[in-house]
């Protein structure tokens, strides 16, 4: 199995008659899925998604891929293939036509009126070419056919990419669920035939590749569900995905056979919810779903909410919720369903709900005490079922963390594909599919674009470092004046501290050592004023390492007079 090196070097040019296959997305982590494709001289994108921040990233909206590989290249681009609408494969979508506004987007019905909506807030009206399973469309040079898989958002795809270097099959993300709520099934028979043809490559799902078996069928949910709402004495509030269709239409079922009526919670929710209503993914019986504003006239036993939330981020309305910091209060007796997965990563933030929401006396209700979330991707046994069929002849693991991916790529082994043909690559690693064979040719720069309100890409990894301290360990200011030809103290030290747990007053042990030293510094001639705040903060640094084995951020402010 070929494996990325941290010192590769940028690749050489792609041979002629070479196709090249570069993640800026995806692998490594579970989300920011990006990948771009290049035959002669022209590329083609599959997702541009995004990846949500976690603890140590404070003030982080948004990560998105690094687009500075093809900056330079934005007219090479033939088109953006969107496999389906989660925001882990579209959520970047925005941010790349900010660049070049006339990119077209390439995907199902319900993916294209989803990225349509978030374009809209965006005012970006993209070029879009819907298309469905079983379509081929030429774009450019790549002739892509779009198979249907099973996922948990409705009209989810493959797509086959082929190009005279080979076929190229990127699986999206897929399971193989036999009994699927919309009766549409992974198409096993089409990959059955691209593997007839020849798969030269296959970039296949990894993120459940260590789960052993098959996921169980959507439709278990409902029995579970059923048992809730009947056990349920007040209102009922449901966090999922603003995107999960399938999830939502049980939900609406649920509470429908028990008299209950549904309100959404939160921009995303109403917005998506609407967009499948009116094209029909999603059935709503008559006078089901109310406005929230309506809930006030309702008794609580006829009452369900869904929104958003259900990974813990701050600002969904679930964190509110328990946060006590929304207009809907949890009282006794509400009961709580986290109809979803947890994301890695998320587990600190999603049991601080949990216990937010609890405190407050709700029954909460997650997949760790009920089996309310099956998973959208492919199990162990799923994935050895597809390769068996696919027979690829290069193996490529994509979307998971690195557990994942090298779970995904021994299962590719034990069906027969070679080692020497399995490519564990990272965010960033280039690999060439040359005259049949995949290897890595070298590395781009692919690393976290964040987004911070509406500055996208100028805080970087120091300003969030300085972040982590500041919240960690907390500031002490440092006041000076000083004369500006001689040097000499005029006023201060002055010492303000916030967040560190040292008293000002505790700073009179120190104070007349930070005198001594710019005193000291003045006679020798350094009194230029940034010498002079590096010397308050090695000094006052090192005294209160010594004394209270903290290191605060130091932010020492010398003024001339």
């Amino acid at each position: 199995m070929s494996h990325p090196h941290p010192e590769l070097a940028p690749p050489p040019a792609l041979p002629d008659g070479g196709l090249r296959v570069t993640p800026l997305g995806g692998l490594g982590e579970i989300g920011r899925n990006m990948t771009v494709f290049e035959y002669g001289g022209r590329l083609l994108i599959v997702d541009c998604g995004v990846l949500f921040p976690e603890e140590e990233q404070p003030g982080i909206d948004l990560i998105l891929p690094d687009f500075s590989s093809v900056r330079d290249r934005l007219d090479d681009i033939e088109g953006i293939v969107l496999t389906h609408g989660h925001e882990d494969h579209i959520g970047g979508v925005p941010f790349l036509l900010r660049e070049k506004p006339d990119i077209p987007l390439i995907g199902s019905k319900l993916t294209l009126a989803l990225i349509e909506a978030k374009l809209q807030e965006h005012r970006i009206r993209p070029y879009t070419l819907e298309v469905a399973e079983g379509h081929r469309e030429r774009i450019g040079p790549f002739d892509c056919e779009f198979v249907a898989v099973n996922h948990s958002i409705p009209d989810a795809l493959a797509v086959a990419i082929r190009t005279p270097a080979g076929m190229v099959v990127h699986t999206g993300d897929f399971k193989m669920d036999q009994l699927p709520l919309d009766g549409r099934l992974t198409d096993l028979h089409a990959f059955a035939r691209l593997s007839e043809e020849g798969i030269d490559l296959l970039l296949s799902d990894s993120t459940n590749a260590e789960v052993p078996g098959f996921v169980p069928p959507e439709r278990d949910i409902s029995n579970v569900l059923r048992q809730v709402f009947g056990s349920a004495s007040k209102r009922i509030i449901v966090a999922s995905f603003a995107s999960h269709v399938h999830r939502i239409q049980q939900i609406l079922d649920a509470a429908h056979e028990y008299g209950r009526r549904v309100a959404f919670v939160g921009r995303s929710m109403v917005r998506n919810m609407g967009i499948a209503r009116d094209l029909g993914y999603l059935k709503v019986p008559p006078g089901l779903v109310v406005d929230v504003k309506t809930l006030d006239d309702l008794p609580d036993d006829e009452i369900v909410l869904v929104c958003t939330g259900s990974q813990g981020e701050p600002m969904a309305a679930l964190s509110r919720m328990a946060n006590r910091d929304h207009q809907i209060r949890i009282v006794e007796g509400d009961t709580v369903i986290l109809a979803s997965s947890l994301i890695p990563g998320n587990e600190n933030a999603v049991y601080r709900v949990i216990n937010g929401l609890t405190r407050w006396g709700a029954n909460v209700v997650h997949k760790g005490n009920a089996k309310v979330h099956v998973s959208g991707h492919a199990s162990a046994g799923e994935l050895l079922y597809f390769y068996n069929i696919c027979r690829p002849k290069n193996l490529m693991p994509v979307h998971g963390e690195w557990r994942h991916l090298r779970a995904n790529a021994e299962l590719g082994a034990l069906t027969g594909v070679p080692h020497d043909r399995i490519v564990i690559a990272e965010d960033g690693v280039v690999v060439d599919l040359v005259e049949g064979k995949a290897k890595i040719s070298g590395k781009v720069q692919a690393g976290y674009v964040y987004v911070d309100g509406l500055s996208v890409g100028d805080v970087g990894e120091p300003a969030l470092k300085d972040r982590k301290i500041l919240g960690d360990e907390g500031i002490i200011s440092v006041f000076v004046v000083m004369d500006a030809s001689t040097g000499k103290i005029t006023a201060g030290p002055h010492v303000q501290a916030r967040g560190s747990g040292i008293e000002d007053s505790a700073f009179s042990d120190v104070l007349p050592k930070v005198t001594e030293v710019l005193e000291r510094s003045a006679q020798d001639g350094v009194v230029e004023p940034h010498q002079m705040q590096q010397l308050i903060r090695r000094t006052l640094g090192k005294w209160v390492s010594d004394t209270y084995r903290r290191r605060p951020m130091i932010l020492p402010v010398v003024v001339e007079v």
